[in-house]
């Protein structure tokens, strides 16, 4: 991938340089040997996500909805023409991710969830109850499935997310306010260092479910029979039309707004 291509390199030369410039050659280090803890690659990954489900959630989902454009929970129904809500976004990207080699484990919790298997419980229900007192990340390891976790604040940062959460017919709280912490994403993994390159692999395991979810959205609309079907290419919704971004062009905003906090939580 052109972003994973981009941020090996550009990450190797700001390590060689935080380290005081490149070794000599018989002490050299490879990137195979770099370690990084758990805590910080989750903390990565967790921030990429922010920043992806933001991007769909304002300039997708709340843009299109002002063109025209429709999302629903039943949007992979063949009678529904529409797509993903922003947590079905989400979902789309942890079932991706499962099934793919890496022993990433992604989902969506809350106190208040409309799904009732989302709700929190036991030690996550306590340490939510932290999490949205100071909004700080929370990091324990799961005796029983004995996998590192990392439960991250989800924060109200939409209109579009307020307004669906308040509306919908099995929501059991109907004040949410912009700005309220709605739940926490937990992110889970088997070991408590991962090399530079596993580092890379979780990166790439996400990047692809992100994609995955996108290009069936954009499938989706390929088979429309009723609905207008929006243009594909380098706009966006914003431009004042139906317009929807390719996958490529969407990923590399990601990219654009996410390499600069990875390499900054990696660089730590």
């Amino acid at each position: 991938m052109k972003f994973l291509k981009n941020l090996t390199t550009t990450l190797f030369i700001l390590l060689l340089a935080a380290c005081g410039g490149v070794p000599e050659k018989k002490e050299s280090t490879s990137t195979e040997e770099m370690k990084f803890s758990v805590a910080q690659v989750l903390e990565v990954v967790s921030k990429e996500n922010d920043i992806t489900r933001t991007l769909y959630t304002k300039a997708i989902v709340g843009a299109g909805k002002k063109q025209g454009l429709k999302f629903d929970e039943d949007w992979q129904k063949e009678d529904v023409e529409a797509g993903p809500l922003p947590a079905l976004f989400l979902r789309g990207i942890a079932n991706d991710i499962r099934k793919s080699e890496t022993p990433l484990g992604l989902y969506l919790g809350s106190d208040f969830p409309i799904n009732k298997a989302n709700k929190f419980e036991g030690k996550q229900a306590e340490l939510f109850t932290k999490i949205k007192s100071d909004r700080k990340p929370q990091h324990f390891y799961d005796e029983n499935q004995k996998v590192y976790t990392a439960m991250f604040a989800d924060v109200a940062g939409a209109a579009a997310c307020v307004s669906c959460h308040n509306k919908h017919e099995q929501t059991t709280k109907t004040d949410w306010k912009l700005g309220d912490v709605m739940g926490a994403t937990t992110w889970q993994y088997p070991a408590d260092s991962l090399s530079y390159a596993t580092t890379m692999e979780i990166l790439k395991a996400y990047r692809n479910g992100t994609k995955a979810v996108y290009e069936d959205y954009l499938k989706e609309i390929a088979a429309f029979k009723t609905s207008e079907k929006p243009e594909i290419g380098d706009k966006w919704p914003s431009a004042g039309g139906l317009y929807l971004p390719t996958p490529e062009v969407f990923l590399d905003s990601v990219t654009e707004l996410a390499s600069y906090e990875t390499m900054t939580v990696l660089l730590k």
